[in-house]
């Protein structure tokens, strides 16, 4: 076998802790038989959600094939056999946190969010309350905040350090320190003597691993807040009543679960799913039983009450605390398959996953670390290392971080996640739902939040760079089955995509005589009209030109009974519906597979329609008109699922980006405009189709995995394709001329996933290619381009028209 030196060198520093040599299945041995699903992905999301194995689902489903699971709620022989199975269930939740039965409860519920929740709705709020949480949070726990202004109570969060102990200095101790935001109040407290001692209590949330870097808290916290909080609140109002403490432990239990044992926090939340994978949908809430005593509830259910009478306001409860807080059947074939998962997690022991997880992790940070552009500047910026004084034990098996540019510029994390996906790792990007890191970290002011908001930007956009800042990051992080071979793929990728190396000196051959002197000519090779957006096109020797473009295309879309456009990147299908138009006729002809009769739309408008109505599309308003219901069900046939024929019978603008000289990617809102995402036209060259082939033969004989694609000018889905000249001269026109019809070019068009969508053989086949070759070395500033936008400048002459053959004029002044 051939030796791999970058392997051995990361064996060298972390053999001791990779691989679980002491597991009855070491980590190649269990990738390769229950997790064959990854040979050519990186899967680095284990954050958001580990994966379930293979051996873990049979098991699963061997046992649901083997054993009747009634509801719960009976007497039945399969009732008690489910009331054994979750009550096992429920020790083996315990006993991962090593919490004695005597002390704690497991309540199960739909996800550790609806635990949070739990909490939060049940927790005896006050005007003397105050919930207190650190700024590294899920949105699930800063959700607990509305309960307790609502309550009456206070709410801050606050930033926790280690200090030097100042009584003690020669004794190496370290002290806490919390540091306080904003109070925040909904209403002025009222000062009781009778809330402010015993009958006051007030809730410390905080995550055992921050799940936007990776930190892990030291869980002394715990203890601290208990004992001590009294000497931190002294000289504060918030020093009256009982602190309890929450912590968030979905995403460090994936590692190293609390053991409340040692650190008997009041209540402590997990997610199944992030753990082994499967099953989704289910959590715990784990609760000391003083704690439990102190929550209540209005709501009862099926499952949660003794008795019940249903003309009287008569109700009794359950007593035992998981029937209290339960409310209905729970998910019992859910719970029934956690032992399963806890199998694999005991079988290779949470100390040795820690070990082997953080192993990787502390690899690709030291690795990304090291990265430097040509001119010498870092590549990547970590977030998590800087502020060493943040109380915490160790990292998790998490790396956040954003890239920079030679200039220092940022790369977005939107096009780090798009590029990553087309090289086959996945990854996360964003705020990672935790918004109090990701400002901490990203150094992003309040004004700068509000000024992002108001912008526009939410959860899950693609606006990753605003004023100059990122507004999130890249994540990737390890579960228990990541290999080094996933942490290499990753850096790969990286050092591939995203460093900037010194130039590559190149032979310089001498030009051949005449060469120099030859002018390049250009001619219109096809026209084609996509009537309909997202469905086939025709294409013609010759076409009439409109305010809008080519005569009638896109003038149609089709849209769902929800309002969704609907486009073949939802509905992929959409690309068998052929479209054929006769001007003579004045018909629109459509034909579809699933459907035995061509549907013929008159091109004129239809007096028995009804009216017309507005909608906007891409910046644009449109005046609209449905079509009639026969139109629509054949459509709905079509494609699989009920939706509407649209036509566009006017468009205009209502704002305008800034223009300048220089040619750049923008959407026209100057003009009017059909149903297009960009702008009237697309042009595409041959010369740059056939050099992209060449690159994407060049690719497979080097190895590449990806099946032989050899693509066409038709799948860039363009109005014009021109032949002649070389590859990519169309880029640097600002204007042209074809025939004696003036078009400007509005810069390149960004492409896709929709180009790596493939139809051959009545099936829709998606890959990576040829996107993944094009992002090779036709990125800029995170976009994809390929083909140019145009824009028809003599759209008030009547009775122009296109023809196939005309000579194209490119001007680069």
């Amino acid at each position: 076998m051939a030796i791999d030196p970058e392997k051995e060198g990361f064996l060298r520093e972390f053999g001791e802790d990779y691989g679980y040599p002491n597991a009855p299945k070491n980590i190649d041995e269990l990738r390769a038989t229950d997790f064959r699903r990854l040979d050519d992905v990186a899967y680095l999301d284990h954050a958001g959600a580990t994966l379930y194995s293979e051996s873990q689902m049979e098991a699963i489903f061997k046992d649901f094939n083997s054993t009747i699971y009634g509801n719960p709620h009976s007497q039945s022989d399969c009732s008690v056999t489910t009331s054994n199975i979750v009550d096992e269930a429920r020790r083996q939740v315990l006993n991962f946190f090593n919490a004695s039965p005597r002390e704690y409860k497991c309540i199960f519920t739909s996800g550790a969010t609806a635990a949070l929740k739990l909490v939060g709705e049940t927790f005896p709020w006050s005007s003397q309350s105050t919930f207190m949480y650190t700024m590294e949070n899920h949105n699930s726990v800063l959700g607990i905040r509305e309960y307790a202004l609502n309550g009456g109570a206070a709410a801050f969060s606050v930033d926790v350090e280690e200090v030097l102990d100042l009584d003690q200095p020669d004794s190496g101790k370290l002290a806490i320190r919390i540091i306080p935001h904003q109070e925040q109040r909904r209403s002025k407290p009222r000062f009781l003597i009778k809330e402010a001692t015993g009958d006051t209590y007030n809730l410390f949330a905080f995550p055992s691993e921050c799940n936007f870097s990776g930190l892990k808290f030291n869980l002394d916290l715990v203890n601290f807040m208990k004992e001590d909080s009294y000497e931190m609140f002294e000289s504060s109002p918030h020093h009256r009543g009982n602190w309890m403490v929450l912590i968030d432990a979905a995403k460090g239990s994936t590692t190293a679960p609390p053991d409340l044992s040692k650190y008997k926090a009041d209540f402590v939340v997990v997610s199944f799913y992030k753990l082994f994978g499967y099953p989704t949908g289910l959590g715990a809430l784990i609760v000391r039983n003083e704690a439990a005593k102190l929550m209540t509830k209005t709501y009862f259910s099926g499952g949660t009450v003794a008795a019940s009478i249903a003309d009287v306001d008569f109700f009794k409860r359950r007593e035992a605390v998981e029937e209290y807080f339960e409310d209905g059947t729970i998910s019992f074939l859910s719970i029934a398959s956690l032992h399963h998962g806890f199998k694999i997690l005991n079988a290779l022991t949470m100390p040795a996953i820690s070990r082997h997880t953080s192993s990787l992790a502390t690899y690709v940070r030291n690795k990304l670390l090291d990265l430097r552009h040509a001119n010498g500047h870092h590549v990547c910026t970590l977030y998590g290392l800087r502020n060493p004084e943040v109380l915490c034990n160790q990292m998790g098996p998490i790396v956040s971080f954003n890239l920079r540019r030679p200039d220092g510029s940022w790369f977005g994390y939107r096009e780090v996640e798009k590029l990553a996906s087309l090289s086959g790792v996945q990854l996360r990007t964003g705020c990672f739902c935790n918004p109090g890191a990701c400002a901490k970290y990203l150094g992003l002011s309040h004004l700068d939040l509000l000024s992002n908001v108001e912008a526009g930007h939410v959860c899950w956009d693609d606006r990753d760079i605003m004023n100059g800042k990122p507004t999130g990051a890249v994540r990737v992080s390890f579960g228990y089955m990541s290999t080094f071979g996933d942490a290499r793929k990753f850096l790969r990728f990286i050092e591939n995509g995203f460093v900037v190396l010194p130039p590559v000196a190149r032979a310089i051959h001498p030009v051949t005589e005449g060469a120099d002197r030859a002018i390049a000519r250009y001619f219109l090779k096809s026209i084609t009209i996509y009537p309909i957006k997202s469905c086939a096109g025709f294409s013609v020797e010759s076409w009439p030109l409109s305010r809008t473009g080519l005569l009638h295309d896109r003038e149609w879309l089709l849209k769902s009974l929800d309002g969704e456009i609907l486009t073949q990147k939802k509905v992929p299908d959409m690309c068998y519906i052929t479209t054929l138009i006769d001007l003579n006729l004045e018909i629109l002809f459509v034909e579809s597979p699933r459907c035995k009769e061509k549907l013929q739309i008159k091109l004129k408008s239809d007096p028995t329609i009804s009216g017309k109505e507005e909608m906007e599309l891409h910046s644009q308003r449109y005046e609209v008109q449905a079509s009639s219901d026969e139109v629509d069900d054949w459509f709905s046939k079509a494609v699989g699922r009920h939706c509407t024929l649209i036509r566009n019978t006017g468009s205009w603008s209502h704002s305008c980006p800034i223009r300048n000289k220089s040619p750049g990617i923008c959407r026209d809102l100057a003009t009017r405009l059909n149903f297009v995402n960009e702008a009237q036209f697309l042009l595409i060259s041959e010369e740059s189709v056939a050099d992209l082939n060449t690159r994407l033969r060049s690719k497979l004989q080097n190895g590449s995995h990806e099946p032989p694609t050899e693509v066409t000018p038709m799948i860039f889905r363009p109005n014009l394709v021109m032949s002649g000249g070389k590859p990519y001269i169309e880029d640097g026109w600002r204007n042209l001329k074809i025939g004696d019809k003036y078009f400007s070019s509005l810069g390149g068009c960004n492409r896709c996933q929709m180009i790596n969508m493939n139809s051959n053989s009545g099936v829709v086949h998606r890959s990576n290619e040829p996107l993944a070759t094009l992002a090779s070395y036709r990125r800029v500033k995170g976009k994809i381009c390929f083909g140019i936008l145009l824009r028809y400048e003599d759209s008030t002459e009547h009775g122009a028209w296109l023809h196939v053959g005309q000579e194209i004029y490119g001007n680069v002044d």
